[in-house]
């Protein structure tokens, strides 16, 4: 961005702190890694920003991750299944303990995003069983809807270990964008989605399996997270 003098950094790290999926391209495992006290590896790029928005959330959600204490490269590492909400705590320390002591206070301001919900089960807003976001036009009318997409205990987490932050004198906003867009059920690419591979006609003609209600569309909801992002950042700059 030439005209702002400005530079923007997507920096795919999905589990936070280390883990075997890591690489941008080859990251699809169905067994999850983690070095839950290993954050160096990364934090090394974020030193020197003025604004930093963290998330971490959806790739969590198995019922328990692996965590290694060792290291990737060498044999003799140990390995020890951990329920996921207790590897999450592990690896949400090993964050704070890096911001307290590796970012400008002065210079940085820093974000977490709450939880993106996801909408795969049509019997949570009153349609038939196995159903989806296919199709979906409309928005979830009812008040304070959540649906088994999002997590509570995880975003616990999350605010218990930004309250101890503010406790040590470090602030982290929280951009808790998971209540309005749990109402937006029709706000995912479905079957029109584009990642690696298009899907094939058969897929898409088998959207009870294939529609994609985990990401988002564009232009949509991210634009309305963008546009809470963009308040912050002007409120507290």
């Amino acid at each position: 961005m030439q005209d702002y003098n400005a530079t923007i950094e997507f920096y795919w790290e999905p589990l936070l702190v280390e883990s075997n999926s890591d690489d941008p391209v080859h990251h699809r495992l169905p067994e999850r890694i983690v070095r839950a006290n290993s954050i160096e590896k990364h934090g090394s790029r974020w030193t020197n920003a003025d604004f930093i928005v963290f998330n971490t959330y959806l790739w969590w959600r198995r019922p328990h991750i692996k965590v290694l204490w060792g290291s990737f490269e060498k044999s003799d590492g140990i390995y020890k299944e951990i329920k996921m909400l207790r590897s999450y705590e592990m690896a949400l320390k090993a964050w704070a303990d890096w911001l307290e002591i590796h970012v400008n206070r002065t210079k940085t301001q820093l974000f977490f995003m709450s939880m993106s919900p996801v909408h795969e089960r049509a019997e949570e807003w009153g349609k038939a069983k196995g159903e989806n976001c296919y199709s979906e036009k409309e928005i979830i009318q009812e008040e304070g809807y959540q649906g088994n997409g999002s997590d509570p205990k995880m975003m616990k987490i999350v605010e218990s270990t930004m309250d101890e932050l503010k406790h040590r004198g470090l602030n982290v906003h929280l951009l808790n964008i998971t209540q309005l867009s749990e109402y937006r059920k029709e706000g995912h690419p479905s079957i029109y989605r584009k990642q690696w591979d298009s899907l094939t006609e058969e897929q898409i003609a088998n959207p009870s399996s294939y529609a994609d209600c985990i990401h988002w569309c564009l232009p949509g909801v991210p634009d309305v997270w963008n546009e809470l992002l963009f308040a912050y950042m002007f409120n507290n700059y």
